[in-house]
């Protein structure tokens, strides 16, 4: 690329629209731990093995539709595969408000997983589509730090939402967004720099061109069979497998042991959920850079691992007085 006016432009772009759109799929994923410690288990008769149930009914429906997603999104289009995802994971976060039943509650966990699968195999194509192999780093940070930024201000917002609504309520006003994020999304993405109106033939042409030399000697491989195989690729789904049950077993399951191991309310379980994130955003921010810096990836992967395994289930003593002085 001749120019750092083409590269700047990108960032301030592209990243947006990716930020907020993976911003908003974590939202309808997460939250469903605000409205079990508020009142959703007692409303529709859902024992703790129902629940935990529930929990994983997603995770189910995303195994199996993640891959799929991917093969869509490398062949056909991420716009048009995201634009759906939007409406129906929306809607499907919105119907959560008014479910009469577990039974239904089932399905939509699982059909929402499903839609949900296809949201980060088709952002991480789509940033490979405009940004080179050593700008990609940094993208995907901004990416996945849409994770805790999410979960930052969701923790706060959900918390008032159930403490002054329902659980109800928090679900169709924190689905409604995806909804009509779509339409956004729809008029400002490009799957490739070609489609572009916002940039100069010349502009297109040279980003393109410095796509397709990264490419050249790069061995193909032939199906997901074979990647399958890579000693590499069963490592790193190994280590990403270890690191979900730990976050996401956080996630779901923080404002629940807050709110009954604290006594609190569900706006002061809120504001203390949204505290580890906080650091999160930092430290993700301190890791990318550092990793990128030395160039060594292997570093800044273990030492945050083994910190975070060594301090699950901690003792919390909460100060009511410092919650009420952050509201």
């Amino acid at each position: 690329m001749k120019t750092a006016s083409l590269a700047t432009r990108r960032w301030w772009y592209i990243m947006p629209i990716v930020f907020i759109t993976y911003s908003l799929a974590y939202l309808d994923r997460a939250n469903y731990g605000f409205a079990a410690a508020s009142g959703m288990a007692a409303d529709l008769m859902i024992t703790p093995g129902l629940s935990s149930m529930l929990g994983a009914l997603f995770f189910l429906g995303y195994f199996f539709f993640q891959i799929p997603g991917a093969i869509y999104a490398q062949k056909h289009s991420v716009k048009k595969l995201i634009f759906v995802s939007l409406i129906l994971w929306g809607g499907l976060a919105t119907l959560t408000g008014v479910v009469s039943n577990a039974y239904w509650l089932i399905v939509i966990r699982f059909m929402l997983g499903v839609v949900e699968a296809a949201v980060m195999p088709a952002m991480l194509v789509y940033l490979c589509h405009w940004f080179t192999r050593a700008e990609r780093s940094r993208a995907n940070t901004f990416l996945i730090l849409g994770n805790p930024v999410t979960m930052l201000w969701m923790s706060v917002v959900s918390g008032y939402l159930v403490q002054h609504y329902s659980w109800r309520w928090m679900f169709i006003i924190e689905g409604l967004p995806a909804v009509f994020w779509a339409f956004i999304w729809w008029r400002l993405a490009d799957d490739r720099p070609a489609q572009a109106k916002w940039l100069t033939d010349q502009e297109k042409h040279d980003l393109e061109s410095a796509l397709a030399a990264e490419q050249v000697g790069i061995k193909a491989v032939k199906n997901y069979a074979e990647a399958f195989r890579s000693p590499k690729v069963i490592i790193l789904a190994l280590q990403f497998f270890c690191w979900s049950i730990g976050v996401y077993g956080f996630v779901l399951w923080l404002p629940s042991i807050l709110k009954a191991g604290a006594q609190m309310d569900m706006i002061e379980a809120g504001w203390l959920s949204a505290l580890p994130y906080l650091a999160a955003v930092i430290g993700m921010l301190l890791v990318s850079w550092g990793s990128d810096k030395l160039q060594k990836r292997k570093r800044f992967v273990w030492p945050p691992l083994l910190i975070a395994s060594n301090n699950s289930g901690p003792k919390l003593t909460v100060s009511r007085d410092f919650i009420h002085t952050i509201q």
